[in-house]
């Protein structure tokens, strides 16, 4: 059983709660003390900028602050649309003039020899071939390949967890205290592990501008989180440290889990973020092990479910390096049914949220991710190797080369990126890395050492194709108090976030 009780919350509301609180231990500087730098806080009380500003930031250099002094706005909406009432009831509302339809559900077909959706006789073999659960990043790959088609295409679904009590007719939340996973079993197990991981499906707009799945179509694919081989690439692959009883050569691991956001990148593949991979391991690592300070920094294990009940991969009693496997930016070919996914490991280890991908003017690929909780931060990786619009084969190997870098925001606007690169700074012997795959593995403490800016929750990262600025959603801080204000948190208890605006100077990445 697990060492930590569950705390009687729904999984989904666990998961929120867990990445509010912040594990962050670095007395690093937060983004609200780098913007009370800059800006004189009495001012910011003022109403300088009324609450409505982005802060903006070059990557490097000065950047300029996005929003004047507190002036109307008077430009008018384009959301023309009649709004519709705030509310839950069991219609789908959709505002006058516009209407929804279901694509898929969990459980629909995408195999076509999945059998029909059946909620009361459940197993693993039909869900393997029927639509996952809990759907996150959704992206978009015009069919044919190279094509820029609006009426034909692949869907590339995130299934990022499950939630037994509405999957399994009459059981109830597990993790809850009263139940504590007794109404579990190895086949309910298998089927969540089933439910995780992604869908890979066709879809076609006819004249009347509906939108269908194909049936049959041969690029049709579910990947899962228990049995769809992957490979390990990158600088960690097949260290000692990804190396288990499974899987002795390191560089291979059954499944993805808690795929959140994710990308598509330049040459047509996808990227999918593992985020909190943490809630899937049980157990207690004995004090002293290796692995007690890596875990310890990335929550594991959270017992929030009891795999390790029944697969004892998921144990880390019995399997300390397992979590290490989990945390990854994955890389998918949604046109090659037979691609095995690889798990980039120089792209770092954090809980992923978002991979946003631009080919820089020098040809190198820039991606931006963020560790999508409290107090952590933000991440940009830059390829060794340059893009070859004309080779997309060797594009696939663009994300193992090249160096990761982690935010550090500065009081005059400019960003400082700080290579995570063994034997630089204090990424050393003496503070416990002994390779480029440590200083990967535990990507979070190193960071941590490198002194990057503490962020609210770095969720989602965008890139304006046309202009090239970078926009970081930060989702949110409701623990925030009323004497922490600053020129971009202009609100205690701050359920709603912002965004912060990066220009590279030049439009150079």
């Amino acid at each position: 059983m697990p060492q930590h009780a569950p705390t009687g919350l729904s999984r989904s509301e666990a998961y929120e709660q867990s990445q509010d609180i912040g594990i962050n231990p670095s007395g690093n500087d937060t983004i609200a003390d780098v913007i009370n730098h800059r800006y004189h806080r009495r001012d910011v009380l003022k109403g300088l900028l009324a609450g409505t500003a982005i802060a903006g930031f070059g990557t490097a250099g000065l950047g300029t602050m996005v929003g004047e002094p507190a002036q109307a706005q008077t430009t008018a909406s384009r959301f023309t649309f009649t709004e519709i009432s705030h509310g839950v009831d069991r219609t789908h509302h959709v505002a006058p003039g516009y209407d929804a339809d279901v694509l898929i559900r969990w459980g629909d077909a995408v195999a076509p020899d999945a059998p029909a959706f059946d909620p009361q006789r459940q197993t693993a073999a039909a869900q393997l071939k029927q639509f996952g659960y809990n759907n996150d990043f959704i992206g978009y790959l015009p069919l044919p390949l190279g094509s820029t088609s609006s009426t034909r295409g692949l869907l590339f679904i995130n299934h990022e967890y499950t939630n037994e009590e509405v999957m399994f007719p009459g059981i109830g939340r597990q993790e809850a205290k009263d139940k504590l996973f007794k109404d579990m079993t190895r086949n309910l197990v298998e089927i969540e592990m089933a439910a995780h991981g992604a869908s890979i499906v066709e879809i076609e707009r006819s004249e009347a501008g509906k939108w269908a799945v194909v049936a049959g179509s041969r690029y049709a694919r579910r990947i899962d989180g228990g049995t769809t081989m992957m490979e390990l690439t990158g600088p960690a692959a097949g260290h000692a440290r990804m190396k288990t009883k499974a899987d002795p050569s390191g560089v291979r691991v059954a499944g993805m889990l808690n795929n959140c956001a994710g990308g598509v990148t330049p040459w047509g593949t996808v990227l999918t973020a593992e985020e909190n991979f943490h809630g899937y391991f049980w157990g207690k690592i004995e004090a002293g092990h290796p692995e007690e300070r890596n875990h310890k920094r990335y929550e594991v294990p959270g017992n929030w479910y009891n795999w390790g009940q029944y697969f004892e991969r998921f144990d880390v009693t019995k399997e300390p390096n397992e979590p290490n496997r989990f945390g990854w930016m994955v890389e998918v070919d949604p046109y090659d049914p037979q691609f095995v996914p690889k798990k980039r490991t120089a792209l770092g280890r954090c809980k992923h949220e978002g991979a946003a991908v631009i080919v820089n003017s020098d040809g190198r690929v820039v991606l931006y991710s963020g560790d999508d909780e409290r107090f952590e931060y933000v991440y940009r990786f830059v390829s060794a190797r340059r893009y070859n619009a004309n080779d997309r084969r060797a594009n696939l190997g663009l994300l193992d080369e090249g160096i990761l870098s982690v935010a550090k925001y500065n009081a005059d606007g400019s960003v400082d990126w700080l290579p995570l690169v063994f034997g630089q700074g204090p990424l050393t012997a003496a503070n416990g890395f002994g390779s480029q795959a440590d200083v990967l593995i535990e990507t979070r403490r190193a960071a941590d050492l490198l002194g990057a800016t503490k962020m609210d929750r770095p969720e989602d990262i965008e890139i304006n194709p046309l202009t090239g600025k970078v926009y970081v959603m930060l989702t949110n801080n409701s623990r925030r108090k009323a004497d922490q204000l600053d020129a971009t948190n202009t609100r205690a208890a701050n359920e709603w976030g912002q965004v912060l605006e990066m220009t590279p100077p030049g439009g150079d990445h």
